[in-house]
């Protein structure tokens, strides 16, 4: 039995003649938190509507747990959605419009009040008596996460939930995406490098509607990133500082070496061989070493290797 619960094959999606999903292939597993990371207009939000049954694709496939929710309406029971703006009746309170929603999704009156009540304990709303129109944005985000999770969804998908909120506000949804991921697969949207990087294990970076790649953090980091040692010597001369840094280029375990501020930073395909070799190479240039360093590569930067520096 497949342990995926979204698929797309070939996913396609046009209007007119510009392609905003095109011949996309993804697949997420079941128990992720699975990072769909592009910049702003990639076609993140347009895939995930063709995925919720929201827009119907030109061409291709897509599938959650199983099913196309355009032709399944059963199916979408078992979804929830935060989308990027969420939409509420803002002379309901926090409470009123969950038991709505609780009733439009089909869950048990029975059950309803007090998983509304557990919800809005969970993103930090139960004590609010006000209505939702004096909400906050970060608290808007809150109730929206609290809605999709109403009908205790199997898959959550979320389209650039933290865009709008300042750091405070982020440090705590992403914290709220964080205890959710451990009951529910997550999907979820962003152009922020940092917010994928602290709750996401898995990435599928989409970039002009394709997808550029698939795996987990680690492996973007060790397979794209490389690994990347820096190299400070004891001067300031720019000429002695470049030509070893020309000169541990054509190492053949070195990608490239680069002076960036008068640090050499040299990134290579073994960390071991460049352990053993880059500080020999030094001591024969005659130069004076004053750091050397293994340097963790972030996903900041491998993005920008897939993607392009305009993606910042």
């Amino acid at each position: 039995m497949s342990n995926l619960v979204v698929e797309c094959r070939g996913l396609t999606k046009k209007y007119r003649d510009i392609a905003a999903v095109d011949g996309l292939d993804l697949s997420v597993e079941a128990g992720s938190v699975f990072g769909f990371l592009g910049r702003n207009g990639a076609g993140k939000t347009t895939t995930l509507r063709m995925l919720l049954g929201l827009a119907l694709p030109t061409s291709g496939s897509a599938t959650v747990l199983g099913h196309d929710l355009w032709s399944s309406p059963d199916t979408r029971a078992r979804v929830g959605f935060l989308p990027e703006t969420p939409a509420f009746y803002s002379w309901m309170t926090g409470r009123e419009f969950l038991l709505f929603s609780g009733r439009l999704t089909g869950v048990e009156k029975a059950d309803l009040g007090s998983r509304v009540d557990s919800l809005l304990k969970e993103v930090g709303l139960k004590n609010v008596p006000q209505k939702v129109g004096g909400y906050s944005k970060g608290m808007k985000q809150r109730l929206g996460m609290a809605q999709a999770l109403v009908g205790e969804p199997e898959v959550l998908f979320l389209d650039e939930p933290t865009s709008a909120l300042d750091p405070i506000g982020r440090r705590d949804f992403l914290e709220l995406i964080s205890q959710v991921s451990e009951r529910t697969t997550v999907v979820f949207s962003t152009h922020i490098l940092a917010d994928v990087e602290r709750v996401c294990d898995r990435v599928g970076i989409i970039d002009k509607g394709r997808l550029v790649t698939q795996a987990s953090v680690a492996e973007l980091r060790q397979d794209v990133g490389g690994q990347v040692f820096k190299i400070q010597l004891a001067t300031e001369d720019p000429d002695l500082i470049a030509g070893l840094a020309t000169q541990i280029e054509t190492l053949d375990f070195v990608q490239e070496a680069k002076m960036i501020d008068s640090v050499i930073e040299a990134r290579v395909d073994s960390s071991e061989k460049a352990q053993i070799m880059l500080p020999s190479v030094i001591a024969q240039s005659g130069l004076p070493l004053s750091r050397f360093e293994e340097k963790s590569t972030d996903l900041e930067e491998v993005f920008i290797r897939l993607v392009g520096d305009d993606a910042k």
